[in-house]
């Protein structure tokens, strides 16, 4: 952060550099995420910030946000993505990536109650919400006189990138958030130019939650599961359904007979690849015959954060493992 310094020393200043020549230096791009940075304030921008939200409403503020309230885990992974996680003084209950969010105060959230007390106590500048929260909640927080800014949800790397773009605008940013920007866009050209000398495009079913293994939940056309799994060289199951999260029955998955089975519920459900293969008739499915089901981590391709680039990676390797001996 430049100091401001008193009129008379900025004219002499400006004199003397005027008789200098001076050298740029080209900074190379980093070609991973730059480790979150937990800096003290943000750039200084002299005028006030007004942008249109997922909503539709235009929002203002006086200055970069320096007290934010992130209400969704994609929310935090941006904010400290782009260098301001030490702006953020409020947290969901789901937040827990990068660990730093974890020393973050919990505001509830998610599918609970907010703990509206505790908000107030904060003192926030800035709530930044989501397309997954409902209207009620952002309601309740623009009651309290919060100023509230919903970020959309993006369905490919053009609307990531740009939501990077706006938080980095509304917490001042913008020079650490390009750099990320470009950081991911590298990594992203990367994987797809890897990817686009796969000889096969192998049919993918993901797999949300089976909690009723006889019709397990899937996503749909239009998700980012489905543009992630499309851009990684493979077919999704539940591209020819209707709906963004679909319930398909067992006959009809085993009818379709995947190449590869991806466990999004892994995690949470406790379920191995072998609960998957003891499912009555799923032994004939090319994919556990070959032994391609695997665990998967959700978060890399449920949270529409930076990280969805680390779920292109992974989706790549475990469709086309060939191309990255």
């Amino acid at each position: 952060m430049q100091r401001k310094l008193p009129n008379l020393i900025l004219t002499l200043a400006a004199l003397i550099l005027a008789a200098c020549a001076t050298a740029s230096t080209a900074t190379a791009i980093p070609t991973e995420i730059p480790p979150p940075t937990l800096t003290t304030a943000p750039e200084a921008v002299p005028a006030t910030i007004t942008l249109t939200d997922g909503r539709g409403a235009e929002v203002t503020l006086q200055a970069p946000a320096a007290r934010i309230i992130s209400m969704a885990p994609s929310n935090t992974e941006l904010l400290f993505a782009v260098g301001a996680g030490a702006q953020i003084v409020g947290r969901d209950s789901f937040s827990d990536f990068p660990a730093d969010a974890l020393n973050i105060t919990d505001i509830g959230g998610g599918w609970g109650e907010l703990d509206l007390e505790t908000i107030l106590t904060l003192e926030a500048d800035l709530v930044l919400s989501a397309d997954i929260i409902a209207p009620e909640q952002n309601q309740a927080l623009e009651d309290l006189g919060l100023t509230v800014f919903v970020l959309p949800n993006p369905v490919d790397f053009d609307g990531l990138y740009q939501n990077m773009e706006t938080v980095a605008a509304l917490t001042g940013r913008t020079a650490e958030a390009a750099v990320a920007i470009d950081a991911l866009k590298l990594r992203v050209e990367a994987a797809l130019q890897t990817v686009s000398a796969a000889e096969t495009t192998p049919l993918v079913f993901y797999q949300l939650d089976s909690t009723d293994p006889a019709a397990p939940w899937t996503s749909g056309p239009g998700t980012f599961i489905d543009t992630l799994i499309t851009l990684a060289g493979g077919r999704n199951v539940g591209s020819v359904l209707d709906g963004a999260w679909v319930q398909i029955s067992s006959e009809a998955l085993i009818a379709q007979n995947p190449d590869v089975i991806l466990m999004g519920d892994a995690i949470y459900s406790g379920l191995t690849p072998e609960d998957v293969a003891a499912r009555p008739g799923w032994d004939i499915i090319a994919a556990v015959q070959n032994g391609r089901v695997f665990a998967f981590d959700d978060n890399l391709v449920s949270r529409p954060g930076p990280r969805l680039v680390d779920g292109l990676e992974t989706l790549a390797r475990l469709l086309h493992p060939e191309l990255f001996e």
